[in-house]
């Protein structure tokens, strides 16, 4: 099953870019930590729409791009205690975790044939 984020300038989602600094030698947990919270947890709340991470090459970062149907979906999952449970966890492997939210202004993709 394919699951894909819906970049689109028309649609008011949240999308939340969250920056992960982590160790190379845990780069890889932290992952498997985020996508086991996505799967049991984050993806049963209210509003959500997809996540996906991205792991750099240098192994020195995570990203976690996330759409959420509002703001307001947003900050109820991060008020709920089961999803903070795992969002603490994450806080723990990571050295810094930046979280913010965006709306998307522009979108751009190749042309189909």
């Amino acid at each position: 099953m394919t699951v894909t984020a819906q970049i689109d300038s028309s649609r008011p989602v949240a999308t939340l870019i969250n920056v992960f600094t982590v160790s190379p030698d845990r780069q890889s947990e932290l992952i498997t930590l985020l996508a086991r919270a996505t799967e049991e947890t984050m993806k049963h709340q209210p509003g959500f729409i997809c996540a996906n991470f991205h792991a750099s090459q240098d192994g020195e970062r995570v990203i976690n791009y996330a759409q959420w149907e509002s703001e307001e979906h947003y900050r109820a999952m991060l008020a709920n205690p089961e999803a903070r449970v795992h969002m603490d966890q994450a806080a723990t492997i990571a050295t810094d975790v930046q979280p913010r939210l965006f709306m998307v202004r522009s979108a751009h993709g190749a042309r189909q044939p």
